[in-house]
């Protein structure tokens, strides 16, 4: 497998984490954001939207490329089952998607590169306006999910051991902390952070561990 993806990207980190929860082996190719490099020709080839991750593999009918790290993870949990990184009941299941698309539908893509860049270009927002920005929409984000972990949890997010939604949690858990957030509030959060960091697998996954870190 090859991962096509960006060190501080929080969908290549999530997906760093799953495949190193699966024990799967692939290689990484950077995708430097910072420079277009996602707007190559070459690059679009691989995922016309232009963003990361894309990770090639290979399937019974050759090779293929699955874009969207949504689409991803749930392959892997599907062609990888062990361990399984879903509730193996259809409510839990529901619970750990509700979690997945808090996250990534309603936090993640309001603090994503594209947006801080219009932000910046087209509203000429400064760096202190960029973390109000992000602030604004990841701590009742954080609110809603320390309220379901403190439900679900029995230390990750549901549950005892860790889900697609601690792969989504993690990255963001980082992104928060480049744009400032206080994360004090949130110590079920925090508590799991710690736990995660002190897993092979997350901690390998870190953006600070990867190849084309600076």
């Amino acid at each position: 497998m090859i991962l096509h993806g960006y060190f501080r990207s929080s969908a290549a980190y999530r997906t760093r984490i799953a495949l190193n929860l699966k024990g799967v082996a692939y290689e990484q190719h950077a995708v430097d954001l910072r420079t277009g490099a996602q707007r190559s020709e070459a690059f679009l080839k691989l995922n016309p939207q232009g963003l990361v991750p894309a990770l090639e593999v290979t399937t019974d009918s050759g090779g293929a490329v699955i874009t969207q790290s949504t689409a991803i993870l749930e392959w892997l949990d599907e062609t990888h089952p062990e361990p399984p990184l879903m509730p193996t009941d259809a409510f839990g299941r529901a619970q750990v998607r509700g979690m997945i698309g808090l996250i990534a539908s309603d936090i993640h893509p309001l603090n994503n590169l594209r947006v801080l860049t219009a932000l910046r270009g087209t509203f000429g927002a400064d760096q202190a306006q960029i973390d109000a920005w992000a602030g604004g929409w990841m701590v009742p984000g954080f609110q809603a999910l320390s309220a379901l972990t403190q439900a679900q949890g029995a230390g990750w997010l549901h549950g005892d051991a860790p889900t697609l939604a601690d792969c989504y949690l993690i990255p963001q858990l980082y992104s928060a902390r480049r744009f400032n957030v206080d994360l004090t509030p949130f110590p079920a959060l925090t508590a799991i952070e710690d736990r995660a960091l002190a897993h092979p697998a997350f901690a390998a996954a870190h953006p600070d561990r990867q190849p084309d870190a600076d």
